[in-house]
């Protein structure tokens, strides 16, 4: 599936003001970059690589106003297997890089969980568990711009409405409170309303192609994004490894604009 994305924002810095973006298409192999153009004005800038290698970081430092664009086309060639058949790796057979996507992280409290995941869910594991957990999730929860930077999947447990942002938390919580490795993934994806930037989940579970190991799989219970047609920004254990925006003094964000279009047929 081939995607054209179109992405536009700018934000104020009053001062000299040091910044971290992550917003482009991550070159990764299950996603090839067919073409990109990014433009930062007026500022150069520095990149690295992102959390675990998957996509990058622009650096920089700069006062004014900042104005950024980037279009791309990328074509996405991600195997989609059944969820649900997907089984549950112990944790004594995980490669070591998925262990942190176990633990609880700054929006993810996922030890506070336990008691309600084998209350709620018992019974099942691995990718049921998983689509236990997605379909408790869309029954249970509204759609609704009501969080912050600092709500966290308990707050949004609680209130039990948010926007994708909370929604990735929630079930990826859910899952490391089950003994699955999860984490966070920003990216685009066609069929997003509001059109936007979105997040939503990874999982890792059996790769039932290769026996003894796993692999990553999307999960999005918001239900806007095929797992077939998202375009990976970048990954972590939560949304704050991966904000598209990061300012280290004060900023005062302005216009932004997305537009993630299909290609094919």
């Amino acid at each position: 599936m081939t995607i054209a994305i179109n992405a536009r924002f700018d934000f104020q810095l009053d001062q000299p003001t040091d910044i971290i973006l992550q917003f482009e298409a991550a070159d990764i192999p299950e996603q090839k970059i067919i073409s990109a153009n990014t433009r930062i004005t007026p500022t150069d800038a520095a990149r690295v690589p992102a959390h675990d290698g998957v996509g990058e970081r622009v650096l920089f430092q700069a006062e004014g106003k900042i104005e950024v664009s980037y279009q791309a086309v990328v074509d996405v060639q991600r195997l989609v297997p059944e969820l649900a058949e997907l089984e549950q790796l112990s944790p004594h057979d995980l490669p070591g890089e998925t262990l942190d996507y176990l633990l609880d992280s700054r929006y993810c409290p996922a030890d506070r969980f336990q008691p309600f995941v084998e209350d709620e869910f018992g019974g099942t594991s691995g990718g049921a568990r998983v689509q236990a957990i997605h379909d408790w999730l869309v029954q249970h929860f509204t759609y609704e711009q009501v969080s912050t930077t600092s709500t966290t999947a308990l707050d949004s447990f609680v209130e039990r409405r948010g926007i994708c942002r909370d929604y990735a938390h929630v079930l990826i919580t859910l899952a490391r409170a089950s003994t699955i490795p999860a984490r966070y993934v920003s990216c685009f994806a066609p069929g997003v309303e509001p059109p936007d930037f979105h997040a939503l989940a990874e999982v890792f579970l059996a790769d039932p192609h290769t026996p003894g190991g796993g692999a990553w799989y999307i999960v999005d219970a918001t239900e806007m994004a095929d797992p077939a047609e998202v375009v990976k920004i970048g990954i972590g254990r939560d949304a704050a490894d991966v904000s598209f925006l990061t300012s280290f003094g004060a900023s005062q964000f302005g216009d932004k604009t997305v537009s993630v279009t299909r290609q094919d047929g």
